[in-house]
């Protein structure tokens, strides 16, 4: 077993509190490493001298921070999903898309993980309230919606929903599972709606269980939400993207002028 301090009786801190530090330094340390796995219940009960109540309340701290996960008869590991690095003032610039990159694909390939989507959904379908007020479009009018699940490094990480009206959509590969090179953007700037800026609005909020389980979060994880905007340049919305985000896999950085 890694070498874990022992309990200070005279901290003021529960045990199953320390027990957590301690696991927690040593994954930050990397003693630690992504795909390792923890000492079992058994060993850190008897290191400790606690209850296994006591250890199990240590993991379900270090779950609920996204840290590790467990796995059915094997016992509990260090979480292997990179961080994502989402620098929002570049990541939808022009020359992605016309080097045939999407927005995701265009961080994986600079933040050096393997990202790929694994899921995707493309259906007509009346407009929810939210999107179509953004849209500027009566809600139940028609809109495209695709609905994707991103990886990375073969973790979930994101889903995301867009929403286009039918009227720019159409005759373009945005109804097709496979949008072509550039993505969204890249079919939309081609059909004459070439964007201009963007809007987001940033949120955190505990998932509904159908996106714990896509997800793969464990209890008491949270996850981040994107509503974007997308504008073109007469200033017309042209697709809102709903996207949801496990907290513990991003870094949000945002880089703009003191003015």
């Amino acid at each position: 077993m890694i070498q874990l301090d022992q309990l200070d009786r005279s901290d003021h801190r529960a045990p199953y509190v320390q027990i957590a530090a301690a696991l927690r330094e040593a994954i930050n340390a990397g003693r630690l490493g992504p795909g390792d796995r923890l000492p079992s219940e058994s060993e850190l009960t008897q290191h400790y001298g606690v209850a296994r109540m006591t250890v199990r309340q240590a993991i379900q701290e270090l779950k609920t921070e996204g840290l590790v996960m467990s796995e059915h008869g094997r016992g509990v590991f260090v979480r292997a999903a990179p961080v994502v690095r989402r620098l929002a003032s570049e990541r939808f610039a022009r020359q992605h898309r016309e080097r045939g990159k999407a927005a995701f694909l265009a961080e994986a390939e600079k933040a050096g993980y393997v990202a790929n989507v694994d899921s995707i959904h493309v259906r007509q379908a009346p407009a929810p309230a939210p999107p179509a007020e953004r849209l500027g479009i009566k809600a139940g009018d028609p809109v495209i919606v695709r609905e994707r699940r991103y990886l990375a490094n073969g973790e979930p990480v994101e889903l995301a929903t867009s929403y286009i009206p039918v009227d720019f959509a159409r005759g373009t590969a945005i109804t097709e599972n496979d949008t072509g090179p550039g993505g969204i953007y890249a079919r939309l700037e081609e059909a004459g709606h070439p964007l201009e800026r963007f809007v987001e609005e940033v949120a955190a909020r505990m998932p509904t269980p159908a996106e714990r389980r896509a997800l793969q979060l464990g209890p008491g994880v949270p996850v981040l939400t994107v509503v974007r905007t997308a504008f073109d340049t007469a200033g017309q919305a042209v697709e809102v993207c709903d996207t949801v985000k496990a907290a513990y896999a991003y870094v949000l950085e945002y880089d703009f002028p003191a003015r």
